[in-house]
């Protein structure tokens, strides 16, 4: 019986503790309303973003899991990037293909020319 009693007590403290909090505890407002989360943009807008950026990047959480616009525009910045990257690697690619083959043709030559002279 003691412990029933002990209990129904407890509760009821619990019960004035969360309506005072909700209330204002003495203040003329009940508690303000939270802020949203908004994503603080910690990808580097001034170079690539590199691993450790990517690694570092929280998204903020909404009521059904993240933001879709949040998440959106950080998947766009990353994709463009992974293109400009990509875009970039076929350029050097076709650079070094054509300095081997200028290079070759330039190795296949000098033989011929010194048995001329």
């Amino acid at each position: 019986m003691v412990m029933f009693l002990f209990l129904v007590v407890a509760l009821a403290v619990v019960v004035a503790a969360v309506t005072l909090a909700v209330v204002g505890g003495g203040e003329n407002s009940p508690l303000p309303e939270a802020a949203p989360e908004r994503l603080r943009d910690l990808l580097p807008p001034d170079r690539p973003a590199g691993r450790a950026d990517v690694e570092s990047l929280r998204l903020p959480l909404a009521v059904r899991g993240y933001r879709m616009a949040d998440v959106d525009d950080v998947l766009d910045r990353l994709g463009a990037e992974l293109a400009e990257r990509d875009a970039r690697i076929a350029d050097l690619e076709a650079a070094l293909a054509g300095a081997r083959a200028a290079a070759h043709h330039v190795s296949t030559d000098k033989p011929g020319q010194a048995e001329q002279r």
